[in-house]
């Protein structure tokens, strides 16, 4: 059991040993590593590049090894694959390019001074060198205190790291009773601020009355800075437009002419001499008039050039118009030849369709003379007879609406019809016509209706268009025995005075009796029963022969 443990013991001392051993040799190995890497970089074997920083009017040369550099940096690996010898880096000086050369050889960096840590870190970003990134980032992280805080905060700005502005934030955060009235506080900028409100929005933090206090002076201070800056600004705009004024009048002597613009400019310095300023007026208003005249000669060369091509263009114009007032004359000659034919070949169709325009235009015409009621009516032929029926009904609604309801030659000589159409209808009209082309007729406002008999109409009355003579004058007669004005029958046609009959058609509307004077009022001088009051409608004693009845109703 002993010799067991002491046989472990012993072992386990080797194994000790051997890895102190490995430990030390891979130091020395390290070490080795270093020191043949910074012989190379310091040394002058092998190296076939340049790398020119500082200025670059006098740019300080660094030698390099292509191959080390391209495996270490990314941005090394990009940049020398361009068949160059060189590279200008002037943005950097040579302790920086060093510092950085001296960590892609062997890794080494010196941290001694705190102050270029950011410096340090813009370069590795730069460069590429992520691994050192996380270095000088950690290193800062940890370097950043109270008495720094601010100074890394600035810094930071154009690198923009998140990490270093939270912990810059923090100690903001934690410290900031007592620093705010510092006057590194009032130079954060107008973002810096709002990412610390927010910075305190995440940590749910409230924001106390010195806050707002320290808000406040910061607009304030702000806005004066801001102002003060604009102010710089328009007295820099103002020493630029003195300088260019200046100029402007020192080159006169070089110069054959000066602008208006600028003569006035420099009347607005008081130290010129009156007749120093008079000279150059003048020398203005010469300088004008020269240019007039040029401008005056360059119109007159315009106005030239102007006329000659407008000429061209007019004669030019005047050779087309001619040629295309051959070519419309030599079509007009063509068009009349056609048209000709066209002509003779639709003669027939305009023969054949020439009675119908003409039948067209007759019914339109007595449309227009005798309204719409009467433009078919085979009676109704004279604007007269329509002047006088309008008269004598005196009723623009129903003459306006009427239409012809029957005709005898269209419907049939028969009363049965012509009560079908008429009874019922009211006011009617009834034109009756004969073959000795006397006109009359009569009008009810009642109207008629079947085998009623004798209808009541006050308002009826009976009259005559034209007789035998040609020579009276249409009439209207009015009713004096209203209760027999008209008879309904089916058996007879339209009747007009029952008692009497003034007038009545039979059951053919075949033929006619008359013998005005008994219902209605005769004609002056024509006495009831009398030959005249039996001929004086329709030309005959009795049985007159009817050829169209035509009533109109609404």
């Amino acid at each position: 059991m002993d010799n067991n443990n002491n046989n472990n013991q012993i072992q386990n001392a080797n194994q000790n040993q051997n890895e102190n051993e490995m430990k030390n040799l891979e130091k020395k190995v390290t070490k080795n590593l270093i020191k043949n890497y910074s012989n190379l970089l310091n040394g002058n074997s092998f190296k076939d590049f340049s790398i020119f920083v500082e200025n670059k009017s006098n740019p300080f040369e660094i030698k390099v090894h292509k191959s080390i550099l391209s495996s270490r940096s990314p941005f090394f690996n990009e940049s020398l694959r361009q068949e160059s010898l060189s590279i200008f880096l002037n943005q950097f000086n040579k302790k920086e390019m060093e510092s950085i050369l001296s960590y892609i050889y062997y890794g080494n960096i010196s941290f001694e001074n705190q102050e270029n840590l950011i410096q340090l870190l813009e370069i590795s970003i730069y460069f590429k060198l992520n691994l050192l990134k996380e270095i000088i980032q950690k290193k800062i992280l940890n370097s950043i205190n109270y008495s720094n805080f601010f100074q890394f905060l600035f810094q930071n700005r154009n690198l923009n790291s998140n990490e270093i502005e939270i912990k810059c934030f923090e100690l903001i955060n934690q410290n900031f009773s007592q620093i705010q009235n510092n006057e590194n506080l009032f130079n954060l900028t107008k973002e810096e601020i709002i990412k610390f409100i927010q910075f305190k929005q995440e940590k749910k933090e409230i924001f106390q009355f010195d806050f707002f206090q320290f808000l406040n002076n910061w607009i304030e201070k702000r806005n004066k800075r801001l102002k003060g800056k604009k102010e710089k600004e328009k007295e820099k705009e103002k020493g630029i437009e003195k300088k260019r004024l200046f100029h402007s009048f020192f080159s006169l002597f070089d110069k054959d002419s000066i602008s208006k613009q600028d003569f006035d400019k420099l009347k607005q310095f008081d130290f010129f001499p009156k007749s120093f300023l008079v000279d150059i007026q003048n020398k203005v208003i010469q300088d004008n008039q020269k240019e007039i005249e040029n401008k005056e000669k360059e119109i007159e060369n315009k106005e030239k050039e102007i006329e000659e091509k407008w000429k061209k263009e007019v004669e030019k114009n005047q050779k087309e118009i001619e040629n295309k007032e051959k070519e419309n004359q030599q079509m007009k000659i063509e068009i009349e030849e056609k048209w000709k034919k066209e002509v003779e070949d639709m003669k027939p169709i305009f023969d054949k369709y020439g009675e119908q325009y003409q039948k067209d235009l007759e019914y339109e015409k007595k449309i227009k003379e005798f309204g719409k009621a009467f433009s078919d009516s085979e009676i109704i032929q004279d604007f007269q007879y329509v002047n006088k029926l309008q008269e004598w009904i005196n009723d623009n609604n129903f003459f306006s609406k009427m239409k012809k309801g029957f005709s005898a030659k269209r419907d049939g000589f028969n009363s049965q019809n012509w009560h079908k159409a008429v009874d019922g209808k009211g006011k009617t009209l009834v034109i009756i016509k004969t073959k000795q082309n006397f006109i009359f007729g009569g009008f009810t406002q009642v109207g008629f209706n079947g085998n009623k008999g004798d209808i009541n109409d006050s308002n009826a009355f009976i009259f005559s268009l034209r007789n035998d003579k040609g020579d009276r004058i249409p009439a209207k007669f009015t009713c004096k025995e209203p209760q027999y004005a008209i008879f309904s029958n089916l058996s007879y046609g339209p009747f007009f005075g029952h008692g009497g009959h003034d007038f009545y058609l039979e059951s053919n509307l075949q033929p006619g009796h008359s013998n005005i004077g008994y219902g209605y009022n005769p004609p002056n001088g024509i006495t009831y029963e009398s030959n005249e009051a039996k001929s004086y409608l329709a030309g005959s004693l009795d049985k007159w022969v009817v050829d169209e009845v035509e009533s109109y109703f609404i």
